[in-house]
């Protein structure tokens, strides 16, 4: 079937493009929870730190192992110089072979070594519990990042409704002023002046369209999504950060106790006072005990069973200085450790400072900026009037109306330096 019916059979059944769904701030932040590279490689290293807990701990177990083994060789004996066998008749050096099997089972047990097995294992522990920190912190920097790529999507939105009421009062501008113009009680200037305002309204919308667009796609990426950009943001406020407006001193209390880099780096801490303990019980002797079962001969048939069971002791004299070496290795490990505790400390007050007058700059920033957009509308409406009635000019409609575009691209300025503000503050702080 050919011809108009065909086309508007097609055009009836043609199924029209999905609306994109509007993405919110929560789901964004699962998002990239579940599907951003960063979170994995933080999660990868976790569980790389707890196989290395399990594997410090092996030497505290007891040890367990078995052997098998085949030979076959001639029956030729040959005495050593200096041995009481040397002298005496020999035995018969014939070009024979034979076979030779032996299995075995033994097994060990430390039971003490001055707490080097113990230290090395609490330090492996420590290091698991300090990269657990660390993969929180991942995600804490993770979050500031989707949160502001957010926020910033969002003004770009805001910015295009900015943008598309400043071009709506321009078309409602040149209708009237086109009349105006026709009736003769305005000059041809003004049509001309209202036309250049409305183009250049045009091109701010543009823009503004154009960095909504490129805004949505650093959120993807963000985001960790590397497919196409299918979604609008919603709303883009966030809620007061619980005690923003409290003291200097309260807020840095609490971020000491929350933040996860403040954890991670007192775990290492104990990790380096495990590890210089550890070190340090090398100048000792270590005790184990031993046992074997053994089953060996000429025939599997026929194999002698032998059983042994011992204790050693093992005391390291002199190694080179290896222990001196390790102890002096890990006692500045521990005190670089420390000095990093030291600066951290530092920056967690500078953080919170920092984000907290942030916050409170921001708050009076969106009142004058929503008094300033006020006051800009009424100037607007004054300035419509006075043009109407003959007595104002377009030049003064046209500042007017750039008056109250660049009032209210402050308004969205103000919003998302307050939610930026407060993203930061809440991480600041340790907040999850």
């Amino acid at each position: 079937m050919t011809g108009p019916c065909c086309l508007l059979l097609c055009a009836v059944t043609q199924t029209p493009p999905a609306a994109p769904t509007t993405l919110t701030l929560p789901e964004a932040e699962a998002t990239a929870k579940a599907r951003h590279p960063q979170i994995r490689s933080a999660h990868a290293a976790t569980v790389a730190a707890e196989a290395r807990l399990d594997a410090a701990r092996a030497p505290l177990l007891p040890q367990l192992q078995a052997a098998a083994g085949y030979q076959r060789g001639n029956a030729s004996f040959a005495a050593r110089t200096g041995t009481a066998a040397f002298g005496a008749a020999l035995p018969s050096t014939g070009g024979g072979s034979h076979d030779y099997f032996s299995l075995g089972l033994s097994g060990s047990l430390l039971v003490y070594d001055f707490g080097q097995a113990w230290g090395r294992s609490r330090a492996a522990a420590e290091g698991a519990a300090a990269q657990q920190q660390a993969e929180h912190t991942t995600w804490h920097g993770l979050l500031l990042a989707v949160r502001t790529a957010y926020f910033d999507a969002g003004a770009a939105r805001a910015m295009v409704a900015v943008a598309r009421e400043a071009l709506a009062n321009q078309e409602r501008h040149l209708v009237q002023i086109q009349g105006f113009v026709e009736i003769g009680t305005r000059p041809a200037i003004d049509l001309a002046q209202v036309r250049t305002d409305r183009a250049n309204a045009r091109l701010q919308l543009i823009t503004a369209e154009n960095s909504y667009a490129t805004s949505r796609a650093v959120l993807n990426q963000a985001m960790g999504r590397d497919g196409p950009v299918s979604f609008e943001v919603g709303d883009w406020t966030f809620a007061p950060v619980p005690g923003e407006d409290d003291e200097l001193g309260v807020l840095v209390a609490r971020a000491l106790e929350n933040r996860p880099e403040f954890r991670a780096l007192t775990a290492e801490l104990r990790a380096r006072e495990a590890l210089l303990a550890a070190a340090r019980g090398g100048y000792f002797p270590s005790l184990s005990l031993g046992s074997s079962i053994t089953d060996a001969g000429s025939e599997l048939r026929a194999l002698s069973y032998a059983w042994s069971a011992g204790a050693t002791l093992t005391w390291p004299l002199f190694e080179g200085g290896k222990t001196r070496a390790a102890a002096a290795e890990a006692a500045a490990d521990l005190a670089a450790a420390s000095a990093a505790i030291d600066s951290l400390r530092q920056q967690v007050m500078v953080d919170v400072d920092q984000a907290r007058l942030g916050v409170r700059a921001a708050k009076e920033s969106r009142l004058a900026a929503d008094e300033a957009a006020e006051n800009a509308r009424l100037r607007l409406r004054l300035a419509e009037g006075r043009y109407e009635t003959g007595v104002g000019n377009v030049i003064e409609l046209g500042d007017a109306q750039l008056a109250l575009t660049n009032a209210a691209a402050q308004q969205v300025r103000a919003d998302y330096s307050l939610a930026t503000t407060r993203a930061q503050l809440h991480k600041a702080l340790g907040y999850d």
